[in-house]
């Protein structure tokens, strides 16, 4: 390796990428080439960087399976920057598993870090503990260097995060502080930063006998630990200690039994509960009998926890054990609260992406967006299938809860 590329990669390390960039811009040889597309990826020049990137793959060849390798893994990279998450996943573990084969240990992380963090942000958390699971870390070897601790520091704190493990994350977080001040790049200190942030913002609004009051991380888990019976609006399910029954899929009856648990200890008139749930300002006698057949539902659904009983007016939360009732309510209502999570991270979505994120239709996603463009709150770049989708940062708050998962809370 020739001393200009020598330099070049010391000043990617560093995080400069400029530097870099004024060492190999000129010149087309693979090596060059390659530490030229990871360069634009650090400028935010993603569809540059992956086009120099697969040109560099190209020039290497098969004689070179090392370098084609660590190509690979850095165009994933940009990949997950740009938000493509359908790219095929075959690809990288193949390179893990080169990589693996010829001792490089620290890009064969890297790529394992790529994928676990691609499956953390599509909700898949148990894959992405299994991805991390054989990742090596801090305390596993000492030959990494520590920008790269910090980033598998970061991705096991936000997977502990999204599972609401707020004291590993904790760990996670100091032990990424400290690796991210070692290697000393701005742009990991200011991500360790954002991170730590999140546990002392406000995550959900709870509601327990009346009085409203915002819960930071740390207190959502220790509530949701608790004996208390939870209605979680975030999660759409409710839970008491151990025991959780999800709602996501039953509407009706996460409806209901959150306008049980808001009026509790009080009951909840029948005209109410049909308005509140049937989104009928006129009930008809059809209504009231479907209402019955909702709460015999609902009452067989949480019979673990509680049970529902008929009042002279409507019907009331009765939970076991003498337990406390409260609910816990997203910073952000609406359907579109998990949409808005997603564009709140600061990259450019596509529709596809998104709908992948979220496991809904691209149609579904589309006449979300549309609904929050018409309201001023998310802004399309670009056309046709190069659209992609933005929105503010939601300041004040954090939006784990709100962010799509495929796991209940553990």
């Amino acid at each position: 390796m020739d001393s200009l590329i020598s330099a070049a990669a010391r000043a990617l390390a560093a995080g400069d990428a400029l530097a870099a960039l004024q060492r190999v811009a000129l010149r087309d040889d693979p090596p060059a080439l390659a530490l030229r597309g990871i360069a634009m990826a650090q400028l935010g020049e993603h569809p540059r960087a992956r086009e120099l990137l697969r040109r560099a793959a190209r020039g290497f060849g098969a004689h070179e399976p090392v370098a084609r390798a660590r190509c690979v893994v850095a165009e994933a990279e940009v990949a997950l920057a740009m938000r493509d998450l359908g790219e095929q996943a075959h690809a990288l573990m193949a390179a893990v598993a080169t990589l693996q084969v010829h001792g490089d240990v620290a890009n064969a992380l890297q790529a394992r870090l790529v994928a676990a963090r691609k499956l953390i942000l599509l909700g898949r958390l148990n894959e992405a503990t299994a991805a991390l699971a054989g990742a090596p870390t801090t305390g596993a070897t000492t030959r990494l260097p520590p920008s790269l601790i910090a980033v598998a520091e970061l991705a096991a704190a936000e997977l502990a995060l999204r599972s609401l493990h707020i004291g590993t994350a904790r760990l996670a977080l100091q032990r990424a502080q400290q690796a991210a001040a070692q290697s000393g790049v701005p742009a990991l200190l200011a991500e360790v930063a954002q991170a730590h942030a999140l546990l002392t913002q406000p995550a959900a609004c709870c509601l327990a006998s009346g009085a409203e009051h915002m819960l930071p991380l740390d207190d959502v888990a220790a509530l949701l630990a608790s004996p208390t019976l939870v209605v979680d609006a975030c999660r759409h399910g409710v839970r008491a200690g151990d025991v959780w029954e999800p709602l996501a899929r039953r509407p009706v009856l996460f409806a209901l039994v959150r306008a049980l648990a808001t009026a509790w200890p009080g009951d909840v008139d029948r005209e109410a509960l049909i308005a509140n749930v049937f989104r009928t300002r006129h009930p008809d006698e059809t209504h009231r009998a479907r209402l019955r057949v909702e709460i015999g539902r609902l009452r067989k659904l949480i019979a673990p926890l509680a049970n529902v009983e008929a009042t002279a007016r409507g019907f009331v939360l009765r939970p076991h054990g003498g337990r406390d009732v409260a609910v816990l309510a997203p910073p952000v209502e609406g359907e579109q609260g998990a949409l808005l999570a997603l564009l709140a991270d600061g990259a450019a979505w596509s529709t596809s992406a998104l709908a992948l994120a979220l496991g809904d239709s691209q149609r579904t996603v589309q006449r979300a967006l549309a609904d929050l463009e018409a309201a001023d709150r998310v802004r399309a770049i670009g056309n046709a299938r190069a659209r992609r989708w933005l929105a503010a940062p939601l300041v004040g708050f954090t939006t784990i809860l709100l962010l799509p998962t495929a796991q209940p809370i553990p």
